[in-house]
């Protein structure tokens, strides 16, 4: 694979007058800087960064070749354009135009992607948008060049999330992730089953969620749900009504409790809901475990 320039190289490739830029605020994972350009025609090697094209002021025909297939549009202030990471490019204009790029880094996008969708990220790639109009788009980019331009107070934790929004909105409307599914699933290690029995003794009464679940242990309800049936063989749901089940029999079996009691405690609807799930698992009711216990 060629050796993919940085945001920071692009005016080598694209000469232009430098307006406004983020170089040395100290910014994790996104970047911006606008220029100011004249007419051009000029090969771009591929980025290390996603970018966003936002058009500021003057108009122009723009051609533009992506994956060996050229695209004409005429981009106007108030669109945008999108250039995903690691594609060169070949962009020609003949018209003066202020812009803005918008740079966010892989780790970013990725990092986004996995949290949005819980599954593990093989890559990102932004689809081949020249020219569009996304009020949502143009509203976070000129929130980020403004940041770059005024600089207030937490500015980098201000343009990180602003990046953040930015990326989620680019994966609803404009982005394809493509997964890495044959990630072995492991087991879970026996101090993060431990800590999930420990919440479930805690909260069995209460609703129990897989995202619950999953929050405790540290992982993402996908990832999570493969490691959890590699480690007892069963489902989360299967393992929490198992769980609750033998916690009624104990206390079933004690005779301290009414049995709508019992059914409130270990997280049944009510008394119904915990005689079915008895005689539908076990071959029993509350009622028999109750008479057998006493007997």
């Amino acid at each position: 694979m060629p050796t993919l320039i940085t945001p920071r190289d692009l005016p080598t490739w694209v000469p232009g007058q430098i307006v406004s830029a983020s170089d040395g605020l100290g910014w994790k994972d996104v970047g911006h800087r606008a220029y100011l350009y004249t007419g051009l025609d000029v090969p771009i090697p591929a980025m290390d960064h996603y970018m966003v094209v936002r058009y500021r002021s003057g108009q122009t025909p723009m051609d533009r070749r992506v994956e060996g297939r050229w695209t004409r549009k005429r981009c106007t202030p108030g669109d945008f354009s999108l250039l995903t990471r690691s594609e060169q490019s070949h962009w020609h204009w003949t018209e003066c135009i202020n812009v803005t790029h918008t740079y966010l880094s892989e780790a970013l996008m990725a990092r986004v992607a996995r949290d949005i969708t819980d599954r593990p990220v093989s890559e990102v790639r932004l689809h081949d948008v020249l020219q569009a109009q996304d009020p949502v788009v143009t509203g976070i980019v000129d929130a980020i060049a403004a940041e770059a331009e005024f600089r207030g107070m937490g500015g980098s934790l201000y343009a990180e999330s602003l990046a953040i929004q930015l990326a989620v909105h680019l994966f609803r409307k404009y982005a394809r992730i493509d997964f890495r599914d044959d990630v072995p699933a492991g087991p879970l290690s026996p101090s993060r089953l431990r800590r999930l029995d420990e919440y479930l003794d805690t909260h069995l009464h209460e609703g129990v969620s897989i995202e619950q679940m999953a929050d405790t242990v540290g992982l993402g309800v996908w990832t999570f749900s493969r490691h959890f049936r590699a480690s007892t063989g069963m489902s989360p749901y299967d393992y929490v009504t198992r769980r609750r089940l033998e916690r009624a029999v104990r206390l079933l079996s004690s005779g301290a409790q009414a049995i709508k009691e019992v059914a409130a405690m270990c997280g049944f609807a009510d008394q119904a809901h915990l005689t079915r799930m008895m005689r539908g698992r076990m071959g029993t009711t509350p009622a028999r475990l109750r008479k057998e216990g006493q007997s």
